[in-house]
Parts: structure tokens; C-alpha cells; sequence
């Protein structure tokens, strides 16, 4: 199966190894996997802050960059979910609907693909250590995402999963929320690393990068000896490999 890898602008500036990790893992599942260099941003950030021709000039880029692909597989359920947004961003667009229909009806966030996709949910992970999930609500409520992650965490073997009381609240991040309401969402980040705590988690695993960002950020302000990772760090360790950025 071939799948084209969308990196996401987090995941390339910031989280490097998340790339590496979802590309070993889908490798390592039997996909081929390639990258197209023309990707850029989804166009998100400016999409949400009202500006739609601007955000459309990268929709755009991200469209023809796409267009040759059979699946579009990234790690992270927000910038996905933007994609799956393409065709009602474009409906009505006769040089553009059919083409970002295509591209939202091929595109996937990664455990999505790996459990929906593939069928698979034991991926042969191992990794010692106990561990709370965090679904952000992106990949949640605007791509539907919601059993993928915890199915393959629960199959790795040696874990000691441990479900996050009040999981479905937000951390706070929610991109331009956390710069324009930076107030309101520090409450909602101080509540979220409580509801860690009361876990007794190791590790803080999550989807998407930037709500793992926002409540490392403030788990470390806090003096908090939890590691934040990406859950494709955990399905592509084996056994003496584990790692882990501390929050």
C-alpha cells in the first residue's frame, strides 16, 4: 500500500521525530511511504483567524502537491481534520470542489489509518511504563477520532494504561484560542494538568502536537515529572528503546 506522508508544520519545526516515527511505523506495517516536498501548510491557522483567500492559496498548494497520492497519512487529527474541512471550504468551486473532495476522501490521521485502514491493532509495540491518553478535541469532534488511539495503546505490551478523568474537556491549546484568550485558556491547561496528576501517569501521550506542547508547557511550569510524547513514539518502541521528552 502506498501512502504519502503529511508532515504538518508542528511535527516538522518543532517534533522532528514524530515524522521519523510514523514513517518507520507505517514502513515497518508494510506500507511504501513517500514524501511529497511540494506540501506545505494546510492553511489552519489563517482559515480560523478569518482570513480565507489566504488560507485557500495553501489549501491549494496542498491540494496539487496531493493529487497523485493514494492515501495522505498524518500525525495529527487537527491538521487532518483540516483537510477533511477542504471540500465545504471549496463547494461550488467547479475548478477545485472535485479535487479537494479527493484529497479529504484519501486523507487519514495516522491511528486512524493504522486500525481503520490497515485492520490492525497491535502494532507489536513494547513499552514499560504507566501511561494517560489525552484526546484532543480536534481530532475528536472534527474528525471523529476517537477509539483508534486507545485500541492500539491498550495492545502494546507491558503498558499500564490508565484512563484521564474528564478526558473529553479541552486542554486549552486550540491554536490562535491559547494566543487570543490566553487567560481563559491557562484555567483550562491548570485544570488539564491536575487531571494528569490525579492519574499518577509516567507518561502523557497524545495525538496532536500542539495540545502536547500546551500542557507540557505547563505541567513543567508546575515543577511536574511527567514525559509528554506522541503516541506514534510509544507504537514504534520495542523493548530497551524507551524514550521521551520530559514535560
Amino acid at each position: 500500500m502506498k501512502v504519502s506522508l503529511f508532515i504538518t508544520c508542528v511535527s516538522d519545526i518543532v517534533f522532528a521525530d514524530v515524522g521519523k516515527n510514523t514513517v518507520e511505523l507505517l514502513e515497518r506495517l508494510g506500507c511504501e511511504v513517500d514524501f511529497p516536498a511540494a506540501q506545505t501548510c494546510c492553511g489552519q491557522p489563517a482559515y480560523n483567524s478569518g482570513y480565507l483567500q489566504e488560507a485557500k492559496k495553501a489549501m491549494k498548494q496542498m491540494i496539487k502537491a496531493f493529487k497523485d497520492s493514494e492515501y495522505v497519512v498524518g500525525p495529527s487529527g487537527s491538521c487532518v481534520g483540516m483537510l477533511r474541512e477542504y471540500p465545504h471550504i471549496f463547494e461550488g468551486d467547479p475548478e477545485w470542489e472535485q479535487p479537494a473532495i479527493d484529497l479529504a476522501n484519501r486523507s487519514y490521521e495516522v491511528t486512524q489509518f493504522i486500525v481503520d485502514i490497515l485492520g490492525v491493532t497491535d502494532v507489536g509495540a513494547t513499552f514499560e511504563g504507566r501511561v494517560t491518553y489525552h484526546p484532543s478535541c480536534h481530532m475528536t469532534r472534527i474528525l471523529g477520532v476517537k477509539e483508534a488511539p486507545t485500541k492500539l495503546l491498550k495492545n502494546v505490551k507491558g503498558i499500564d494504561f490508565v484512563e484521564l478523568p474528564v478526558k473529553e474537556d479541552c486542554c486549552g491549546f486550540g491554536g490562535t484560542f491559547a494566543v487570543k484568550n490566553a487567560d481563559i485558556s491557562g484555567e483550562m491547561v491548570k485544570e488539564k494538568s491536575q487531571h494528569v496528576s490525579e492519574t499518577e501517569a509516567e507518561y502523557l501521550v497524545g495525538g496532536d502536537m500542539g495540545c502536547l506542547m500546551n500542557i507540557g508547557g505547563r505541567m513543567r511550569r508546575e515543577g511536574k515529572n511527567v514525559k509528554v510524547m506522541h503516541i506514534t513514539e510509544i507504537l514504534n518502541t520495542h523493548a530497551k528503546e524507551q524514550g521521551g521528552a520530559t514535560a
